[in-house]
């Protein structure tokens, strides 16, 4: 299953940052990692410094996502003899995911959100790396249900190694459009307007893949689709 769950985490962490309470506060996080200020329909900040603590952020966050798919493989691979029960629990809590996300169910458990605040400015790249691993530690159910998602396939891979590339796609999922549009909106906030009013339907959209995703992991289905697609070299 390498190959294509490498693509689902990839796109799973851009359904994580496209998320209706992670990407309108993208002004705020950059305003508090720089300490630039919104004017004039822009975040006035010094660019240069903007790449090197959005990239501090990037890696903080990275690495406590790759250290939670190390856990989720590593637990998988004691679990080998269980392999189609993991597979097919998995496969129902993904259905679950995506019903919520989509909003077709209301899951109580899944609406707790607990953040952390780091309240003095970051002062440099070793800063945004720590509040990039406070915001993957402690912000949920933003990140949650696509994070969750992946780290279930995670713990249902092959190796130790495919758990961890995928939580390293996840990442990286998150970060580009993070790094794109942090520079976006340093000349302007039209466009980040523009796509905030589009969140509704893209967690929608997210909350469908996500249950078909879940049906495919149930039935056992992804397996095969992915052993077709490499026999093609299609991934």
């Amino acid at each position: 299953m390498s190959n294509i769950t490498i693509w689902i985490a990839f796109f799973g962490g851009m359904a994580s940052f496209f998320s209706p309470c992670i990407f309108p506060l993208l002004p705020a996080y950059i305003s508090h990692l720089t300490g630039g200020q919104i004017k004039n329909s822009a975040v006035v900040v010094n660019r240069k410094l903007l790449f090197i603590r959005s990239f501090g952020f990037i890696v903080g966050f990275s690495l406590i996502f790759i250290a939670f798919g190390a856990s989720a493989s590593f637990v998988g691979q004691l679990l080998t003899d269980y392999r189609l029960w993991l597979m097919q629990l998995s496969g129902l809590l993904i259905i679950l995911f995506g019903l919520h996300t989509a909003g077709w169910l209301e899951i109580k458990w899944l609406m707790y959100e607990k953040r952390l605040h780091v309240e003095k400015p970051s002062n440099g790249f070793f800063s945004s790396t720590v509040i990039g691993m406070a915001f993957a530690s402690g912000w949920s159910p933003c990140v949650g249900l696509s994070l969750s998602t992946i780290l279930l396939l995670a713990g249902n891979s092959d190796t130790f190694s495919q758990g961890i590339g995928m939580l390293v796609a996840y990442s990286i999922g998150m970060a580009v459009p993070f790094l794109v549009l942090s520079f976006v909106i340093s000349y302007s906030l039209v466009f980040l307007r523009l796509i905030n009013r589009q969140l509704g339907k893209i967690a929608l959209f997210n909350g469908m893949l996500m249950v078909a995703l879940g049906f495919l992991v149930l039935s056992g289905q992804l397996q095969k689709i992915s052993a077709w697609l490499a026999r093609y070299s299609l991934f």
